[in-house]
């Protein structure tokens, strides 16, 4: 299996505010730093990639926004057409057919067309090669939140079990073979150290490995507090307040430490669960103390790849 910087195509996925385009950024700095040419692909989302990086807001043409990284949030609309194009050959013929509104409304009633436009678009530039070598080193698929996420991926399998033959069919074999090659592509689940993401991110998984059957490269925890408590420490603190008179300021701070330790539990309970059912390897990303989260806070972010071959 290969690791994770040496891989095509990448799949960020994990529950909703769990921080997927904040890991999707940072891998995309680490790769960069190494030369290679990512791409960071959204899914018509409320993208904060820009905020992150702080540049421009980032639409659904492909533009550079740092050295060596591109990115794109993908609408299905525009990535139709895009489509068309690579199919047909021809950018007039594709949006005089695509751009014409009963052959709109009719694709819109295709089940699972719009999933398959952006996920075949970010295939597209993870497959194309321009003058002998490839468009992108990288691409990195910022999927849509755990369930939207894993009906975007059933997408192409669906495909090759329902569509004649013929080119979109043939397309979804191809994007399939390249997803589920553990050598060119690999599932990153994204987490928190805590119970309800942990408890999905393990579910996600499952559905990934045993339904998908596409390898997974790597979990990545995000904000992860830094331990200021031993276990014994932690227990000791959280018997404190009822030793103490409520209302003073040792009290207060007595209350604050136990909030943190019981936190600090939750997190390592976490960890232990997610390293015991899964046995993935496992990247850490601290807890930034930060009011604006921007560019320098992804950079420190990104490090933490640093020692990830």
């Amino acid at each position: 299996m290969s690791a994770i910087f040496d891989r095509r195509f990448l799949i960020v996925i994990g529950k909703g505010g769990v921080g997927k385009t904040t890991v999707s950024a940072a891998i995309a700095m680490e790769a960069a730093r190494r030369g290679k040419r990512v791409l960071v692909a959204m899914c018509h989302t409320k993208e904060r990639l820009s905020e992150l990086y702080n540049v421009a807001p980032i639409d659904d043409k492909v533009r550079t926004v740092l050295p060596n990284i591109d990115a794109v949030n993908m609408s299905p609309e525009t990535a139709l057409t895009e489509y068309g194009v690579i199919v047909l050959k021809s950018k007039t013929l594709a949006n005089t057919i695509f751009g014409n509104r009963f052959v709109a409304a009719f694709l819109k009633g295709v089940p699972g067309l719009d999933a398959w436009t952006m996920l075949g678009k970010a295939y597209y530039h993870a497959t194309t090669v321009e003058n002998g070598r490839p468009e992108y080193d990288m691409v990195i698929l910022d999927a849509p939140a755990t369930g939207h996420g894993l009906d975007m991926l059933r997408v192409p399998k669906v495909l090759m079990d329902v569509a004649p033959p013929g080119l979109l069919r043939r397309e979804a074999e191809k994007a399939w073979s390249l997803f589920q090659d553990a050598e060119r592509s690999g599932v990153v689940l994204v987490s928190l150290a805590e119970e309800m993401p942990a408890n999905e991110t393990i579910e996600l998984y499952a559905a990934v490995t045993s339904e998908l059957k596409l390898p997974v490269a790597r979990l990545v925890l995000n904000a992860v507090l830094p331990p200021l408590f031993s276990a014994e420490e932690r227990k000791e603190i959280c018997e404190l307040p009822k030793k103490l008179s409520p209302g003073t300021t040792l009290a207060s701070l007595v209350l604050a430490s136990r909030a943190r330790a019981l936190r600090e539990g939750v997190q390592e309970d976490a960890e232990k669960r997610l390293d015991d059912t899964l046995k993935l390897e496992r990247t850490n990303l601290p807890y930034i103390f930060t009011a604006a989260f921007d560019r320098t806070d992804v950079e420190q972010l990104s490090h933490a790849f640093a020692t990830t071959s």
